[in-house]
């Protein structure tokens, strides 16, 4: 195996990437292998759908199974090589079936049937160790010898960033959110790697479009939340346990949350969020339910001991599962795209055996001795609605700057620098957060300004376009483009979703982001120089140091 696709990439001085018998994310290397093939096999699907689509012919379903199959392929997603198997199977029909169509419509229309090559060619061997003698030949760094490890470095780019897209999607589609041009647009990037690009000029403008392509999906998704669940209002969450029956919820699936929740109405059941699903409680429809009863722990590194010390089953719903230790492993479920070798899988919102787990476990015995809450629920619509205050605060000087600290949490040393960030922010500053890097801070006290809250919790890391509206609102207000605003982006990345999101600003033309902890191992020092000429990326250094830096700017 190889593999450098997140931020728990193993380093030495001399290189970067996992290339042994297991990643540091505990993933096996013939699980890795496979997911590598599995994505070589979804560029064969996409070869033929942009090729029917031009056509004005497409395959929802193909389309629909393309964002499932690369979603499983993100970090701490799903480990269990047997699925991997499955989906490889799955993937080969599913591109004989666009290849009819594509051959079909193009005979219908007396179009030219154009003979593919590459990945559209491919058959998936008949035993795995087939499989493994295939997957040897499309490893992620395929062709660096030949190309370089900057042309290599920035497929990757798209690739990793692609994968957050497809991730970002399904969480929409799951939810009724399609577009076709999504669709179409996740095909034509995949057809575009699958012709095995060398141009560094034209990779670099193909992930800018793909930043273009995921705000987009962004904006699909959070319509798709909202209409689903209502817009989120600031909500007190609680985050000490209730005396009762309890299922714990980790992932980031809104829909899966909901279907819980209705299955679970009068069962006398507690339902508690995890990681990136404490956003949830800031929907109206999902709050309405009154055993949604608060949040346990902290962010997906933390979960081998939150969910040890958790009293009923949980359940996983999409990224971050870790390898679940013996305290827990009899209790855990997966659902979606998520997959634990031995760890029980509920497919189509199935959770029967979850609630009689739960209804079996003992759950809390006692109420906690003391009630404590965090506040959620900022997204776009809610500090937009008091953007006025928001902006006279801003004119009369008593909001001098804004940072937006957010992105994906993680175990590796350095990651303080964000609670330092945030606590050492001045108090005539304002903090806006998304994604679970907000565990590192949000139970710190951090007061208001005329009545605004210093700590503005914009939701998961699945509602960027929230903060990019919020941006937006604030450039338009104040008449000036958003690199002129009082307002510095720190952004912790971990994993393929941020990858997106780094994309989208970059696309945006937003510069000067601060990254870290530390910069992907796929982003060569030769391409990390274009960045910080052409975007002023800049790896984040000292958090005292970073605060001066951005306020001495901006003044």
């Amino acid at each position: 195996m190889f593999c450098y696709q997140c931020e728990q990439t193993a380093r030495t001085d001399s290189s970067a990437g996992c290339a042994t018998a297991k990643g540091m994310c505990g993933k096996d290397a013939t699980t890795a292998d496979l997911q590598d093939l599995l994505v070589h096999a979804v560029k064969g699907i996409a070869q033929y759908s942009r090729r029917a689509r031009a056509l004005g012919a497409a395959d929802r379903e193909a389309d629909a199974f393309v964002l499932y199959a690369l979603f499983t392929t993100l970090t701490n997603v799903n480990f269990n090589a047997t699925r991997f198997v499955g989906l490889l199977n799955e993937a080969a029909q599913t591109r004989d079936r666009v290849k009819a169509l594509y051959e079909t419509t193009a005979r219908d229309k007396s179009a030219a049937v154009e003979t593919l090559s590459g990945p559209a060619l491919w058959q998936p061997a008949a035993d795995m160790e087939g499989l493994q003698a295939q997957a040897a030949e499309v490893p992620v760094t395929a062709g660096q010898t030949e190309v370089g490890e900057d042309i290599v470095g920035l497929r990757a780019l798209i690739l990793y960033g692609l994968k957050g897209v497809a991730a970002y999607a399904h969480h929409a589609y799951v939810l009724g959110g399609a577009s076709e041009e999504v669709f179409a647009g996740v095909a034509d990037a995949l057809d575009f790697l699958a012709n095995e690009p060398k141009d560094a000029g034209a990779l670099l403008e193909q992930a800018l479009g793909l930043g273009r392509l995921n705000l987009k999906v962004m904006e699909l998704l959070d319509s798709a939340n909202t209409g689903r669940f209502g817009t989120p209002t600031p909500t007190p969450v609680r985050v000490t346990p209730i005396k009762g029956k309890a299922i714990l919820v980790s992932g980031h699936d809104l829909g899966d949350l909901e279907a819980l929740l209705k299955l679970t109405e009068g069962k006398g059941i507690n339902i508690y969020t995890h990681g990136e699903m404490l956003p949830a409680h800031g929907y109206p429809t999902l709050k309405a339910y009154p055993h949604l009863a608060g949040n346990w722990g902290g962010a997906w590194q933390d979960q081998q001991r939150d969910f040890a010390e958790f009293p009923g089953p949980i359940l996983m719903t999409s990224n971050c599962i870790i390898e679940p230790n013996p305290r827990y492993r009899q209790r855990i479920f997966t659902t979606g795209p998520v997959g634990w070798p031995g760890v029980r899988h509920l497919e189509h919102h199935a959770f029967g055996p979850l609630v009689d787990a739960a209804l079996a476990l003992p759950g809390f015995k006692d109420d906690a001795a003391e009630e404590k809450t965090i506040l959620v629920g900022f997204g776009g619509d809610a500090v937009l609605g008091v953007a006025d205050k928001v902006i006279e605060a801003v004119k009369g000087g008593a909001i001098k700057h804004f940072f937006l600290i957010g992105g994906c949490d993680g175990a590796a040393p350095g990651r303080n620098y964000y609670t330092d960030f945030a606590t050492g922010a001045p108090n005539d500053t304002v903090v806006l957060t998304l994604g679970c890097n907000k565990y590192r801070f949000n139970q710190h006290d951090f007061g208001a300004i005329g009545g605004i809250p210093r700590l503005l919790d914009i939701g998961q890391c699945n509602d960027s376009y929230s903060a990019i509206r919020i941006a937006g609102a604030l450039a338009d207000a104040f008449g000036c483009e958003v690199n002129d605003l009082p307002l510095s982006l720190i952004v912790s990345w971990f994993e393929q979703k941020a990858a997106a999101v780094l994309l989208t600003l970059l696309a945006l033309g937003i510069k000067n982001i601060h990254l870290g902890p530390t910069l992907p191992a796929f982003i060569t020092p030769a391409v990390l120089d274009q960045l910080v000429e052409t975007f002023g990326i800049r790896p984040i250094s000292t958090a005292e140091a970073d605060i001066a830096n951005a306020l001495n700017r901006a003044a």
